[in-house]
C-alpha cells in the first residue's frame, strides 16, 4: 500500500506557514515561522536557555541561536547571562513582544479554524490523537542511537 501521509504533512506545513505569515503581516506583525515558534514557547515559560528553547520547539540548537539573533537585533527577545551559571545566555521577551502576544494567539485561532473547518468535534479529537502518536514515535526515534 502507497502511503503519503508524510507527503501531506509537509504539503500542509508549507501552506500553513505561508498562509500563517501572510495573516501576520496583515496584521502588521512581521516576524518568520520560527521567531513565532520561539515567541510561543516565551510566551508560556519567559527566561529559558537556547537549549530548553530548541527542546520544546523541536527546532536544533544552531537553528534556534540564529533565529534568536535575528530576534534580538528587531528588539523582540534580549539575551543576558544566567547570574547563578555565567556559561549560560537567557533568552528573555521584551515589552514590544509582550504586546504582540493577544494578536498573535488570535491569528492562531483564525489558523486553527481554518485548520479544521469542515471536521466534526470527534474528527477533530481523532486526528489529533493521531498527529499526537506520530509525533510521539519520531521523538522516540529521534533520540535512538
Amino acid at each position: 500500500m502507497e502511503t503519503k501521509g508524510g507527503f501531506y504533512i509537509t504539503q500542509i506545513k508549507q501552506l500553513q506557514d505561508r498562509i500563517f505569515e501572510r495573516l501576520l503581516l496583515e496584521n502588521g506583525i512581521e516576524i518568520s515561522g520560527g521567531q513565532g515558534r520561539i515567541l510561543f514557547v516565551l510566551w508560556k515559560t519567559d527566561h529559558m536557555t537556547i537549549s530548553e528553547i530548541s527542546e520544546k520547539t523541536s527546532l536544533a540548537k544552531n537553528t534556534v541561536s540564529i533565529v534568536v539573533d535575528g530576534m534580538v537585533h528587531k528588539g523582540i527577545v534580549e539575551r543576558t547571562i544566567n547570574p547563578e551559571n555565567r556559561r549560560q545566555t537567557i533568552i528573555s521577551l521584551t515589552e514590544y513582544a509582550k504586546s504582540l502576544q493577544e494578536k498573535y494567539e488570535q491569528i492562531s485561532q483564525q489558523m486553527n479554524t481554518l485548520f479544521y473547518e469542515g471536521f466534526s468535534e470527534e474528527e477533530q479529537r481523532q486526528f489529533e490523537q493521531y498527529l499526537a502518536r506520530i509525533l510521539d514515535t519520531l521523538t522516540k526515534n529521534l533520540h535512538v542511537k
